[in-house]
């Protein structure tokens, strides 16, 4: 056989296969290898096909080449969005991650991006926080009650123990439930609360990972020394951007291909001086982490290609070594 087959990894495959653990190791190390310059993205980094009229139709697709491992990655998703009815974080969306040698082109697999999608957001905009965490939070905020905010406070746990998580929801029934499931499950107090500034305020890390386009969450509900994570979008008021004490992001580049940030730098309410690093510099220790105990601190992720190729890449050579994936024959000449 001249090159091999491709293994496609099924979604249901990803969920034995991937930890929260193991998503923020591959994260910092993808960070580590943003610092070396062994990343190559394509170019132009992101390709969209948006069809708003009679389909509310949104294509993306993303590519790189990890050096270090070595692979190549092509990211593709498909979703639903009429401004009511978002499908990007749910199981009914287009998501799939298509992985090459880059020594041979020879194709690998296919990966199910589903849970790679969420697992990565969260993961990635966890992993700063062992630099600019507070020391000891008690008090976890919510802003959100959907898979983004649940993969986000699955990481958190990974390093902290809190005393309890606030959670809200536009939906009453969908907070209180997620409030007695973590509840219980965690052994801790988790409460359903209806107004955002209730949860943000006296939180020591809050996290805003919703679907709206809306602004979420006002720079004055933070208190000192309090973390914000800003997982999409306007999670966090543009005018607020200036007014904490660090603004720290994953990439400049990719976030300046989001509206709502290119929009808020082209306007001059937010620019790349007064930023304080990307991720990436933190975790390899060219810029400082958190220089005192009421510094206020938003770090906010659009996601790297970057890391979902990499934990796709795991998640292959893990299910190519248990013997799981469905093996598809490659193009070969008939005998």
């Amino acid at each position: 056989m001249s090159h091999p087959d491709v293994l496609f990894v099924s979604y249901q495959d990803t969920l034995k296969l991937l930890s929260s653990e193991s998503a923020m190791k591959i994260c910092e190390d993808v960070y580590r290898m943003h610092a070396r310059g062994s990343v190559v993205f394509s170019k132009p980094p992101s390709f969209k096909i948006d069809i708003a009229e009679g389909f509310n139709n949104h294509w993306h697709v993303k590519g790189t080449l990890l050096k270090d491992i070595p692979v190549t990655g092509v990211r593709l998703y498909n979703y639903y969005d009429d401004g009511k009815r978002n499908t990007v974080g749910t199981l009914d969306c287009t998501r799939y991650i298509l992985l090459s040698d880059p020594r041979t082109g020879h194709a690998l697999a296919i990966v199910d991006e589903h849970l790679v999608y969420g697992m990565r957001s969260a993961a990635a905009a966890v992993i700063p926080c062992k630099w600019l965490g507070p020391v000891s939070p008690k008090i976890l905020g919510l802003v959100g009650a959907g898979a983004m905010c649940t993969s986000t406070m699955r990481c958190l746990l990974t390093l902290y123990e809190f005393e309890e998580i606030r959670v809200t929801s536009r939906r009453r029934e969908a907070r209180e439930a997620f409030a007695a499931e973590w509840a219980n499950t965690l052994g801790i107090r988790v409460t359903p609360i209806e107004r955002i500034e209730d949860v943000v305020r006296d939180a020591d890390i809050a996290v805003g990972g919703t679907t709206s386009s809306e602004v979420m969450t006002r720079e004055a509900w933070l208190k000192p020394g309090a973390v914000f994570i800003s997982l999409a979008r306007r999670e966090f008021e543009p005018e607020g951007w200036v007014k904490v004490d660090k603004v720290v992001i994953d990439s400049w580049e990719m976030n300046y291909l989001m509206p709502f940030f290119k929009q808020m730098v082209d306007s001059g309410i937010f620019s790349r001086d007064k930023l304080h690093g990307e991720i990436h510099e933190i975790v390899a220790g060219t810029k400082p982490g958190r220089e005192r105990a009421d510094e206020r601190i938003l770090i906010h992720t659009t996601g790297l290609v970057t890391q979902d190729v990499a934990i796709s890449h795991y998640l292959y050579e893990q299910a190519k070594a248990r013997g799981m994936g469905i093996s598809l024959p490659a193009a070969r000449v008939p005998a």
